[in-house]
């Protein structure tokens, strides 16, 4: 759950986003420049957080009154050798922040810390992660909360989709390209596990609202609606006025989190009452007008 320590929404002096070339950090260091707040953006070149010095040159950077988005991972997690390299670039960002007073620290967590469940999930539900992208994020959380004194933030998206992502994960966004292509979609099994999934434009939003407000705690960052992904792949087709066929192929193990993963939006609607999110369909059909003005690869972490 969120505490907004700022009883009226102020904008920062200055946001430092480490991992703005990313598809998350570049967007939300976009929304907030169009409010005109002064961003620092941060990608590799400026800082490797993988090499020995990285703690104190992102500290030596970060001023007291800086809010810090920690956005920087290498993922999906889906090795071990990725793990150790997250943990890696956790600490580097986790011992600079630790440095500096900050006016607040916003870590960039995920949906995957939680463990399964046929219930709706909220920000109190189970924290058991059984995929390494899940246990990387949870390492990531436990890091944070253990040594930021300064007001920090968990925010935690379900699968977020766009255009412009360059990992091209199953869903939306590999579903897409495939019937921009002209390609048939292909489905594990016959698509029908059910998800959520959120719009970049709203994960953008909601963090920047986290920050003027000055928020802390958690926040799943999760429509409340979960749909299947044949039926995501049959609107994306129709949308993409081709004749694109949808096939399914067998799976090579059981359906992932059981086949349902769902939310309880309810933190969300307290935190913000007016905040409204874009729904899947109209989503989908930004996300398809958007990719032709920022084609995929653009954000490159």
């Amino acid at each position: 759950m969120l505490r907004h320590l700022s009883p009226h929404p102020m904008a920062p002096k200055r946001v430092v986003v480490m991992g703005a070339r990313g598809f998350v950090g570049d967007a939300i260091a976009t929304r907030l420049e169009k409010d005109g707040v002064t961003v620092l953006r941060l990608t590799r070149r400026d800082i490797d957080l993988l090499e020995p010095e990285a703690s104190e040159r992102l500290a030596a950077l970060l001023r007291p009154d800086d809010v810090f988005l920690a956005v920087s991972a290498l993922a999906p997690c889906k090795t071990v050798d990725m793990l150790r390299d997250n943990i890696t670039i956790a600490l580097a960002m986790v011992k600079g922040a630790a440095r500096v007073r900050l006016a607040q620290v916003v870590n960039i967590s995920s949906d995957a810390i939680y463990a399964d469940s046929t219930e709706l999930l909220t920000e109190r539900s189970v924290t058991a992660p059984d995929t390494l992208h899940g246990v990387m994020h949870l390492a990531r959380e436990v890091m944070f909360k253990s040594e930021i004194k300064s007001p920090l933030a968990m925010l935690r998206p379900t699968l977020i989709y766009g255009a412009g992502d360059p990992h091209n994960s199953y869903g939306p966004n590999r579903f897409r390209r495939l019937a921009t292509k002209g390609e048939p979609i292909v489905l594990f099994g016959g698509g029908e596990e059910r998800r959520d999934h959120v719009l970049i434009d709203d994960v953008a939003e909601l963090a920047t609202r986290v920050i003027y407000c000055r928020s802390v705690g958690a926040l799943n960052i999760a429509t409340g609606i979960a749909t299947s992904f044949r039926d995501i792949a049959e609107a994306v087709a129709k949308l993409s006025g081709r004749a694109v066929s949808i096939e399914e192929t067998p799976r090579a193990g059981p359906m992932p989190h059981g086949g349902y993963r769902c939310f309880d939006p309810g933190a969300c609607r307290l935190a913000f009452p007016d905040f409204l999110f874009v729904p899947l369909a109209e989503g989908l059909a930004r996300a398809q007008r958007d990719e032709v003005l920022r084609p995929t690869g653009r954000r490159v972490q």
